[in-house]
């Protein structure tokens, strides 16, 4: 059993409240929107080095929910926390709810169900059994690395491949998250398949799926030299990164190469078309959800 103690706040206290609560005793702290699931809700989107990134992610009613194992002295030491946190005599309405021990590895498990990519593909968790055993089924758990099958831009990306791709042609996955995208090219029957990333996680978790599929990843750092050209490129990074990464993308295309791009918003499509232009010409293949993808073909 824990204690879970919701706290709003303004954005100018919710930080200093957060670490109050952890050195506190807290195991565990965040910050949320106060408003979330109601009208009133403001999402935040911003990525590395575009125009809208946000400098200080917070809302400006924003809830502390910090965790405490059971003490005599909890009330004590939260109220001493919303001192150090600056309050003074202004003292927040705080909630304290008890948390009920369960089974939490069961209870995600049950949040994750077999996704259907389509008749011939699936991404099913290793807790259940394929629902169709003569498919192509990627077998993939939630993880560290981005990239599970339900985000609607794995979906195209994944849709895109299993169109695209035919025996024996090599494939750049730039960005590979969890290795997903290369995964499903090698069982759709790709030839030399190479997933690049930025984290160091992301391609131990690419290595580590990649084993569990019974196939085989070329793997490497983005920091790496990348001279190799491929018959099919593919990226599902995010809009800004993939408009700076237009030469390199492009420059990996073998003559008569196909390339596709995901992670871009519907009202970004045309910066990212543009961005591409000199180099290659794109289209947008297919939509959804809001999410485009980008296509073209060398």
């Amino acid at each position: 059993m824990w204690w879970s103690v919701a706290i709003e706040t303004s954005a100018t206290h919710a930080e200093a409240l957060s670490d109050a609560l952890l050195a506190a005793g807290a195991i565990s702290a965040s910050v949320e929107d106060a408003h979330a699931g109601t009208e009133l809700e403001t999402p935040q989107f911003g990525e590395p080095g575009a125009a809208g990134e946000l400098a200080t992610p917070l809302w400006e009613r924003s809830r502390v929910v910090a965790l405490f194992e059971p003490a005599d002295d909890l009330r004590q030491r939260i109220a001493a926390a919303v001192r150090a946190a600056g309050f003074g005599g202004d003292q927040p309405e705080i909630v304290i709810d008890e948390v009920a021990e369960q089974d939490w590895v069961r209870l995600t498990q049950s949040q994750f169900d077999p996704i259907r990519i389509s008749d011939r593909l699936w991404i099913v968790p290793s807790w259940h059994v394929a629902p169709d055993p003569r498919a192509i089924n990627l077998e993939l758990d939630p993880g560290l690395a981005f990239g599970t099958g339900s985000h609607p831009t794995t979906r195209l990306c994944l849709e895109w491949l299993e169109a695209s791709i035919t025996p024996g042609v090599s494939v750049l996955d730039y960005g590979c998250g969890s290795g997903i995208l290369g995964i499903a090219a090698a069982k759709l029957g790709a030839g030399d398949v190479l997933g690049i990333d930025i984290d160091p996680a992301a391609l131990t978790a690419a290595a580590d799926n990649a084993a569990k599929n019974g196939v085989r990843l070329q793997l490497a750092h983005s920091g790496d030299a990348l001279a190799a050209t491929f018959d099919r490129v593919v990226a599902n990074i995010l809009t800004n990164p993939l408009m700076l990464l237009a030469p390199l993308l492009t420059s990996r295309l073998k003559p008569g190469g196909r390339l596709a791009l995901s992670g871009v918003l519907a009202s970004q499509a045309g910066q990212v078309i543009a961005a591409y232009a000199p180099y290659l010409a794109l289209r947008v293949g297919a939509t959804h959800e809001g999410w485009v993808r980008l296509e073209g073909e060398r």
